[in-house]
């Protein structure tokens, strides 16, 4: 999860540091050595403490849910399940991981999840699991918009109409109005990568940004729909995807995303790294080092692998434009 390279750090949980060192805590390699073999603290607990301290920030719970669920062994899940079924955060935990974990629909999630096979062989019933999974901690928590994100990730990943998918987002955006996560999660769903269509994609994008607060990040929304149709264009004409950041469109999305959301002063939310990544990404294709280079800066060594990974080499073109005016 863990790696350096020209100095980069290039980590799922961005800056947050507190994050980091759960996962670090609980990695696989020091389980397997035993290291805090006879404690008296349970497994999970320092899992329950950050997400105890993560209180009602909706979108830093959201973060760290999304990249516990990726980066936890799962018996951690499973202990802290068995020995506090009725607890809130473990349950939103659970449905978090079982909705990662449903990596296919051919009955092999749950042995790539643990390392062993339920014997169920039955895909869909991996699916059902995890849908029972979300709306159980729904249930349970019901101002957590955590839940409905999971199930939202769900049917992207089996391709749900993006027309189906807007309920379930309704649902998390009802708890938490301007939710980051929430507007990111279903622009992938209207991407045309997805189920979705250009025109739907970009337009959401744009009325969402013109309807949030002043300093939000989502301001940014309809750039972040520019590297989804550029992503979609490469796949089909590899060699002309750049012309969509020559259009005036391009241009003013990207002075709104400066104007409303970099020059303000809004606090950081729990993806600012990510968010920072790919506006500097638009200003090195637009070719702006001028602007780019504070932008940069406030990134320092945090690359994200999107929207970087769309370039043939990723880490030298962000090391050259973070060092070109001195970022």
């Amino acid at each position: 999860m863990f790696r350096r390279r020209t100095a980069l750090l290039v980590h799922p949980a961005l800056d947050d540091d507190a994050l980091h060192a759960t996962l670090t805590e609980l990695r696989p390699t020091l389980q397997l050595h035993g290291l805090g073999a006879g404690s008296s603290r349970p497994l999970w607990q320092p899992v329950a403490d950050l997400l105890r301290d993560t209180g009602r920030d909706w979108d830093r719970r959201w973060h760290r849910m999304s990249v516990l669920a990726d980066g936890l062994p799962v018996s951690v899940c499973r202990r802290w399940i068995g020995e506090r079924p009725g607890d809130g955060d473990a349950l939103v935990l659970w449905a978090c991981v079982r909705c990662a974990r449903r990596a296919s629909v051919d009955g092999r999630a749950d042995g790539r999840a643990d390392g062993r096979a339920d014997g169920r062989g039955d895909g869909w019933a991996a699916v059902q699991d995890a849908e029972r999974a979300c709306l159980r901690a729904a249930e349970v928590c019901p101002d957590d918009p955590t839940p409905w994100l999971a199930l939202l990730g769900l049917m992207h990943s089996l391709a749900v109409p993006a027309r189906d998918t807007v309920p379930v987002w309704t649902e998390a955006v009802t708890r938490a109005p301007w939710h980051r996560g929430a507007y990111h999660r279903l622009l992938s769903c209207l991407s045309p990568r997805g189920q979705g269509s250009v025109a739907d994609m970009m337009d959401f994008a744009g009325q969402a940004a013109a309807r949030a607060p002043y300093g939000s990040p989502l301001a940014l929304l309809p750039v972040a729909a520019r590297v989804e149709l550029v992503a979609h264009r490469q796949r089909q004409m590899p060699l002309g995807a750049d012309s969509h950041w020559n259009e005036p469109r391009a241009r003013a999305e990207i002075e709104w995303a400066l104007t409303d959301w970099f020059h303000t002063a809004a606090p950081p939310h729990a993806e600012v790294v990510a968010d920072l990544n790919i506006l500097a990404f638009a200003l090195a294709r637009t070719h702006r080092p001028t602007d780019a280079a504070p932008v940069f800066r406030r990134i320092g060594r945090h690359m994200t692998p999107h929207p970087w990974e769309l370039l043939p080499e990723p880490e030298r073109t962000f090391v050259y434009w973070r060092d070109r005016e001195g970022g």
